[in-house]
């Protein structure tokens, strides 16, 4: 017989405690990012500078992490900065001069990968107060994720997570945003087939999924005072993310000098181009998405004069909770609506508690009698 061990499969869910605190040490850096990311949007700051402050961050916290051997570490998502009827996905490039300005809604949109296990996250802040449509938009948007993760439990179903949206949506008199997918998560992957629709219609539709035991998800909701249709331009995208099922033989010499960049420094999450070396960025990755070797994350309109809030966790679900390990909490309080949920199970699925641990009782240790 032979001495040899048969090498094991790599466990990748989250019935691996190594798994578990990678995305938690993750999380903890996505949080602080967020944070300095949040503090950092006020009136008359830079959009590009406060998305370089986001990225330089995190590729600072997590290069003090894992120094030993080869485990990959830094940014999941690019910090992005997208404000009122943008949608998300906007990281625009050092010459954009685009600053915030009061009253303006901000979208924060940022992620931490530590040995590929990811923590995105998402918030959204009124520089000055939310107050009319604004509110409206923000109650929709932390209603329909605080429902999301009551409901991310074992058993539980997608298209239940989807409905609670749309009753969310509708006692706002909001649109759920079309196209917006959460996903679950697995290593070096920020979007595993199995989703949850940010709304259903005749185009976007998917199988139900009955969620699992140790599985990870990246929850994430996307609300409009508009019609929820937005549209794209193309010449706008800056956020790409390698296609690793894709090859192709590129022409130009540049091109090829900045895939070969791209495999080494970004192999499997998104990155902007701003992060990339050399000349002919630009002709470069036009090239690479001509022939499907990098995919685009577009950045997304709605239409001018509407608003739009975005929420987004990271949630990690065992056999006894479920639990949120990005975001901040919303100050329901600051949010001036006068509107509030008209749909009872909605508010059936707010009243109830996250699933957490039950904590043991110690148990008291015996006197003994003395000799």
């Amino acid at each position: 017989m032979s001495d040899a061990k048969t090498e094991q499969p790599e466990v990748t869910d989250l019935s691996n405690p190594d798994v578990s605190t990678k995305y938690r040490l993750a999380a903890d850096i996505t949080n602080e990012a967020l944070t300095k990311v949040k503090d950092a949007c006020v009136a008359g700051a830079k959009i590009v500078d406060i998305c370089d402050l986001g990225d330089k961050f995190i590729l600072e916290r997590t290069s003090t992490l894992f120094k030993k051997g080869s485990v990959s570490k830094g940014i999941a998502f690019p910090t992005s900065i997208s404000v009122n009827h943008v949608v998300g996905h906007n990281s625009p490039l050092a010459t954009d001069e685009t600053v915030l300005a009061e009253g303006d809604m901000v979208k924060i949109d940022l992620g931490v990968q530590l040995g590929g296990y990811c923590a995105p996250v998402a918030h959204t802040i009124v520089i000055g107060g939310a107050t009319g449509r604004k509110a409206d938009v923000l109650a929709a948007a932390s209603t329909a994720a605080a429902a999301a993760i009551r409901l991310l439990n074992p058993g539980s179903t997608n298209t239940k997570i989807t409905e609670a949206i749309a009753a969310s949506a509708k006692s706002f008199g909001c649109e759920p945003v079309v196209g917006v997918l959460s996903h679950r998560m697995d290593k070096n992957t920020i979007d595993v087939d199995d989703v949850i629709l940010n709304k259903t219609d005749d185009d976007n539709k998917t199988r139900v999924v009955e969620f699992e035991a140790n599985h990870v998800y990246c929850i994430d909701i996307v609300m409009s005072t508009g019609s929820g249709k937005p549209t794209q331009k193309e010449q706008n995208t800056t956020i790409y993310k390698r296609d690793s099922e894709k090859n192709y033989s590129l022409k130009m010499k540049s091109s090829r000098a900045l895939f070969s960049e791209i495999k080494t420094k970004f192999p499997s999450f998104p990155f902007t181009i701003r992060s990339l070396e050399g000349r002919g960025v630009n002709l470069g990755i036009t090239e690479c998405q001509q022939h499907g070797l990098v995919e685009p994350y577009p950045v997304l309109y709605e239409k001018e004069g509407e608003f739009v809030a975005h929420f987004k966790y990271t949630v990690l679900i065992t056999a006894n909770s479920t639990s949120k390990i990005t975001g901040l909490e919303v100050d329901r309080s600051a949010i001036a609506t006068d509107k509030q949920v008209t749909d009872d199970e909605l508010q059936a699925v707010l009243d109830r508690k996250i699933r957490s641990k039950k904590k043991r009782a110690k148990k008291k240790k015996k006197k003994t009698a003395s000799a």
